[in-house]
């Protein structure tokens, strides 16, 4: 082998450790991927594995709001007060025993800040998939008691409990973090608030 061969070699495997260490951010962080006319593939946030969204709790698939994100990565519902109504009451019945009332942290991590215990999370298309297929812990998968546009309800609520810097609020737009104010506790969303969610079935 003669000295140009080497260095080939030399740059072929290096090519070959740096495509496999790609691949390993890509699972241990989650990020959902492009796939091929399908929009997003939702990743497990702990293995990287693709997630079956036609698994789970039924409905809730076929919403504008819900074939939006999952083409997109875009949650619709982000500042709309009917969702943001729906999804404190869904948030209080599945997160809050481990998350806090407010996302403060309690049993789990607080979810009302800007530090993220998985950096996915983020975005909207990781925390989907925290939920979806859980993660470490005691956060087991919620797919079987929240849809899919179920889901994107909560995501806008805890996106609501926000308190860090509005600069980190990657889930708001330029427009949105202008015009984005802080949670106030007892704050609440009347029952007839209009917009996107219906209400809730009691």
């Amino acid at each position: 082998m003669n000295g140009s061969q080497r260095l080939l070699t030399v740059a072929l495997a290096l090519g070959a450790v740096g495509l496999a260490g790609m691949g390993l951010a890509g699972a241990v962080f989650a990020q959902p991927q492009a796939g091929a006319q399908s929009g997003l593939v939702f990743r497990n946030t702990i293995t990287g594995e693709a997630m079956d969204l036609t698994e789970g709790k039924p409905g809730g698939r076929d919403t504008p709001a819900v074939k939006t994100f999952f083409q997109t990565g875009k949650n619709i519902y982000i500042d709309d007060k009917s969702c943001l109504r729906n999804g404190e009451s869904l948030y209080l019945t599945s997160c809050s025993g481990c998350h806090g009332h407010l996302a403060e942290g309690k049993v789990g991590p607080g979810l009302n800040d800007n530090y993220w215990t998985y950096p996915a999370n983020t975005e909207d298309t990781g925390l989907f998939a925290t939920l979806w297929g859980g993660a470490n812990g005691m956060m087991g998968p919620h797919n079987e008691d929240l849809n899919p546009d179920e889901m994107l309800q909560v995501i806008a609520w805890i996106r609501h409990l926000y308190t860090g810097p509005v600069k980190d609020a990657l889930w708001l737009n330029d427009e949105q973090k202008k015009n984005y104010t802080p949670f106030k506790e007892g704050q609440h969303f009347a029952k007839d608030a209009p917009g996107q969610c219906k209400p809730l079935a009691d």
